[in-house]
């Protein structure tokens, strides 16, 4: 591999999906080849601190820059190719294809041999906006390859940008660690902490906000009781979508049957996804098709840990389900598609057994972290 320059407004400490995911992959490339280029995360002596830890931890340099979100500027993009030349990389790695891809001909131009920019959902939004899809078209144009996370953000992307840049996609999405998440990973202990230790269990681990679908388990929630007297649905997570969720699950006259957990440390999300029996979150596609799920690496952990999965329809999700194999995948807002679901496999011990050991099966095939690095290090 090259060495290479990560160039990433998405990077821990700051939370969320995409920084996972870029982390766990600088991880598994060679440290002393890779420097990481990265927004700070915020301004204030906690932020700081929290930011100087994390990089202190690293086997690799990180190079914070001063503002809290890098954008293609004159400036950002004279750093950038200050440090290519200061570190000698001959490869970029943007994070985000969008915006900072548009960085990529100055950087050729500075030397470098590879550029590869990475596209997550947001991406698939931009394809819809007019201007959007010609910046996309000047990234595409101006990289050797666009990744994607699956087939939905492939066909979108690749709309907007010349037939030559689709043509050199790959898919490149997050993996999973499947030592982590497996079906010995501590359920037993969160549930009796929890008080659930003999109830049929519905969990869902997510951010909450309006996309994910927490609301609409909750308004399943009646239907699933009286299928299955005593279920309960465990929400984990923290968002700015907890307060309305807690209204609706009194509104609905479900309150004591959902559990909300809030925020919860990331060593112990293995043991929640293990504390279900079920997993579900349908999620679905808002404001007109830029509020869309890009993947949904949920459903794979809960496969990885041995749960059937039932997934919503939004933009790239059912990528992460072999439908009516590992799970299924319900329209997204709708309770009643999903209550039938999940109380069908509540109900079905053998049903249950038998999609989540395919979905772990189907994790340890496809989706294994060190499978998506290896092909990272081949495009870089």
């Amino acid at each position: 591999m090259h060495k290479t320059l990560i160039v990433t407004n998405d990077f821990p400490p700051r939370p969320g999906g995409i920084q996972a995911f870029l982390h766990n992959m600088a991880l598994r490339l060679d440290p002393d080849r890779i420097v990481v280029y990265a927004s700070t995360w915020k301004h204030g002596a906690e932020g700081r601190e929290a930011t100087e830890a994390f990089d202190a931890e690293q086997p690799f340099q990180v190079v914070r820059d001063r503002t809290t979100m890098l954008l293609p500027t004159p400036r950002v993009t004279r750093r950038a190719v200050g440090l290519l030349r200061e570190h000698g990389c001959e490869s970029v790695w943007f994070g985000a294809a969008a915006p900072l891809g548009l960085m990529g001909p100055a950087l050729r131009r500075a030397g470098a041999r590879r550029l590869v920019a990475t596209t997550h959902g947001h991406e698939a939004g931009w394809a819809q906006l007019p201007a959007a899809r010609q910046l996309l078209r000047r990234i595409g144009e101006g990289t050797d390859t666009l990744t994607y996370l699956g087939e939905y953000t492939r066909a979108r992307i690749a709309s907007a940008v010349t037939d030559r840049a689709a043509a050199r996609m790959v898919q490149l999405p997050p993996g999973v660690d499947e030592k982590t998440f497996h079906p010995g990973s501590g359920g037993a202990e969160v549930r009796a902490r929890l008080g659930l230790a003999e109830r049929p269990v519905v969990v869902c681990v997510s951010r909450l906000v309006p996309r994910k679908g927490q609301d609409t388990l909750i308004e399943a929630m009646p239907r699933i009781l009286a299928a299955v007297p005593g279920a309960v649905l465990l929400i984990v997570g923290g968002g700015p979508y907890e307060a309305d969720l807690r209204r609706l699950a009194a509104d609905t006259g479900v309150a004591d049957s959902v559990v909300f957990t809030g925020a919860v440390p990331w060593a112990e999300l293995p043991a929640h996804y293990g504390a279900g029996d079920v997993f579900a979150m349908p999620c679905r596609t808002r404001r007109g098709g830029l509020d869309v799920e890009g993947l949904g690496i949920v459903y794979l952990e809960a496969s990885a840990t041995g749960l059937p999965v039932v997934a919503g329809d939004s933009g790239g999700a059912p990528d992460a389900v072999l439908d009516g194999e590992t799970g299924w995948v319900v329209r997204g807002g709708s309770p009643e598609e999903a209550a039938d679901r999940i109380a069908t496999l509540l109900l079905d011990p053998e049903l249950r057994r038998g999609m989540g050991e395919r979905g772990r099966a189907w994790v340890e095939e496809k989706w294994r972290w060190d499978l998506l690095a290896e092909r990272l290090r081949e495009l870089l």
